[in-house]
């Protein structure tokens, strides 16, 4: 299950790092987790430009003149948006098409786009109505569209690290990530063929019910335990969980307790300067790329 597993030669999708050594000989790459951005596209910038500015590592991304970002990294790196990318700021168009963007420059399987709970209401909004988010009013095309893209792989649930696995609010027992995005895949072709009928809200709440360990809700405000991988709250994570990589939760520096490490830090940095940041994954250890006070930018490496 681990990163040091061999791919099979059927394998179609990429759901562990391992799995790039289909297309790539040999490939290593540094896995870099940003979640929960939430609209906010200059902290998101920011955050991404930070890899770069720190000696340990290459560029991931790069600035043109026109003050959009570019992939730099190459094969040399995986980033993991971990979800949330929209709502609550102002530049929610803006971060989709950073993702879009990145994912068609990157080589094939390099940026991956996990689903939030605020992803969750574009694709099910009869079980998640939030009308006054961004999330609960797009159009239907919109809609079709995250269909479309998790059937060709470009939204999922989660990614097996080469020791943490990265999904958007984790779970407190292993996650066979294959499993989840193959569930996903399942109810986008459900959904993606009831939209334009009178079933479709039937639809998303049987969905909801059969994949659980995706869209699961827990039993009164979507977070407590029993919730899903889009879910459950950070503090609901027991001691002895698998080694995960989270967002969900917010902290004002990157946190771990444990194996669980959860680097949801934009909102509550958002408005001061500095504090955002990334989780950077390589094959012998993990730490955190993050925006100091003065603009610069560190690296550290956990214990």
């Amino acid at each position: 299950m681990r990163a040091t597993d061999q791919p099979t030669e059927t394998t179609r999708y990429v759901d562990r790092v391992c799995d790039l050594e289909t297309f790539e000989s040999d490939s290593t790459p540094t896995i870099v987790q940003i979640s929960d951005i939430h609209g906010y596209l200059e902290s998101a910038r920011s955050a991404l430009l930070a890899v770069g500015d720190v000696e340990e590592f290459d560029p991931i991304v790069e600035l043109d003149a026109a003050g959009k970002l570019h992939w730099a990294g190459g094969t040399e790196f995986v980033l993991v948006f971990n979800g949330d990318v929209i709502d609550r700021g102002p530049a929610n168009d803006e971060c989709l098409e950073l993702v879009w963007r990145l994912q068609r420059e990157a080589p094939p399987g390099h940026v991956r786009y996990h689903l939030g709970n605020h992803e969750m209401a574009i694709l099910l909004p009869e079980v998640v109505h939030w009308p006054r988010w961004y999330s609960g009013t797009r159009p239907d095309s919109v809609r079709r569209e995250f269909y479309e893209r998790v059937l060709e792989d470009r939204v999922s649930v989660a990614f097996e690290g080469y020791e943490f696995t990265y999904s958007h609010a984790g779970a407190p027992d292993e996650i066979a990530a294959s499993e989840l995005n193959r569930s996903l895949r399942t109810a986008a072709e459900t959904l993606l063929e009831a939209v334009d009928g009178t079933e479709f809200r039937r639809s998303q709440r049987d969905v909801a019910d059969r994949f659980s360990a995706v869209f699961g809700m827990g039993e009164t405000t979507g977070r407590e335990p029993g919730a899903g991988v889009l879910w459950l709250d950070y503090r609901y994570m027991p001691e002895d969980a698998p080694p995960q990589v989270v967002g969900h939760t917010r902290h004002r520096k990157p946190t771990r307790d444990g194996d669980v490490i959860c680097g949801n830090v934009i909102r509550k940095n958002e408005g001061s300067i500095g504090g955002e940041g990334v989780i950077v994954e390589t094959p012998d250890r993990i730490g955190v790329v993050v925006r100091k006070e003065d603009r610069s930018a560190s690296c550290t490496f956990f214990p």
